[in-house]
């Protein structure tokens, strides 16, 4: 049984390749991804440490 709609798998299919490029509209998850990072640093040290970033939009 799947639990998740076709067409919002499609879109977000058809997005992807676009996630990773600094350039493109997702610039902004680009930019705020260095403040992001000091914060969970300074909260939790992950130096070292393998990280999950769970429900993270484009996975950045």
């Amino acid at each position: 049984m799947l639990n998740a709609d076709p067409q919002e798998l499609a879109k977000f299919s058809d997005l992807a390749h676009r996630w990773w490029d600094p350039e493109s509209e997702f610039r902004p998850l680009h930019q705020i991804n260095p403040l992001r990072l000091e914060w969970i640093n300074a909260l939790a040290p992950v130096a070292g440490q393998q990280v999950l970033d769970v429900g993270c939009g484009g996975g950045i």
